[in-house]
C-alpha cells in the first residue's frame, strides 16, 4: 500500500512521535515559519490569522479551536490559513501548561481557589465522548454542565492569556511577514541548503 512503513512502529514509538516530532521541534517551527510568509495575502491579514489562531489555543474546547480560529479570522479580515498554522501551537507539550495556567488565572479571577479533581475531569470527559458517540444532546449538556466548574475557569483566564499571546504573536508574525520578499526568498533558499547539508 501506498504510504504505508516498511517496518510497523511499536506503541511506544508511536506516542514518542505524537509528543515529539521525529525531526526536532526547531525544523517544525521553521516549516512552519515559511508556511506563513508564503502565504498569498497581506501582512495584517497573516499576523492576525495566526495571532487568532494562537488566541484559539488558550481557550478549553477541544475539537472546536480551529472553528474558532478561522470565525475570528474572518471577522478581523485575517488569513483562515494562518489561523490554521497559529492552532499549532498547542500540541502535548503546551496544552497542559496552557490548560493549568488558564485554569488558575480564571480562578483568581472569580475569586476562588484553583482546586480540580481529576476524577471529576476523567468522569466528566467519559460522559461526554459516551454521549457524543451515542449522539445524545441531553448527555452532552448535562456532562457540559458536570464539567462547568473546571470549563468557566479556563475559558475565563484563556481570555487574558490568549489575549496576550495573540499580540505577542501578531507582533512578531507581522514583523516578519512585513519583511522585503527579496528577505524571505534568501531565507527560504538558507533553509533549503541547511536541509540539503543535513
Amino acid at each position: 500500500m501506498l504510504f504505508r512503513r516498511k517496518k510497523r512502529l511499536s506503541a511506544v514509538m508511536r506516542v514518542r512521535y505524537a509528543v515529539w516530532p521525529a525531526r526536532s521541534f526547531r525544523r517544525s517551527a521553521r516549516y512552519m515559519l515559511l508556511r506563513l510568509v508564503r502565504i498569498d495575502a497581506s501582512a495584517h491579514s497573516i499576523a492576525a490569522g495566526c495571532a487568532v489562531g494562537v488566541f484559539a489555543v488558550f481557550t478549553p474546547f477541544l475539537g472546536l479551536q480551529m472553528t474558532i480560529g478561522a470565525v475570528l479570522a474572518l471577522a478581523l479580515r485575517g488569513s483562515i490559513l494562518a489561523s490554521a498554522v497559529g492552532s499549532f501551537a498547542g500540541n502535548p507539550l503546551t496544552y497542559p501548561l496552557i490548560w493549568i495556567s488558564t485554569f488558575t488565572v480564571g480562578s483568581v479571577l472569580l475569586g476562588s481557589s484553583a482546586s480540580a479533581e481529576i476524577s471529576t475531569l476523567s468522569d466528566g470527559a467519559e460522559a461526554l465522548g459516551r454521549s457524543i458517540r451515542e449522539a445524545s444532546p441531553d448527555g452532552v449538556a448535562s456532562a457540559i454542565h458536570g464539567l462547568w466548574p473546571i470549563l468557566k475557569p479556563m475559558a475565563l483566564g484563556s481570555l487574558p492569556l490568549g489575549g496576550l499571546s495573540a499580540l505577542v504573536t501578531y507582533y512578531f508574525v507581522r514583523q516578519l511577514a512585513s519583511a522585503p520578499k527579496r528577505v524571505r526568498a534568501l531565507a527560504a533558499a538558507a533553509t533549503r541548503a541547511d536541509a540539503a547539508h543535513r
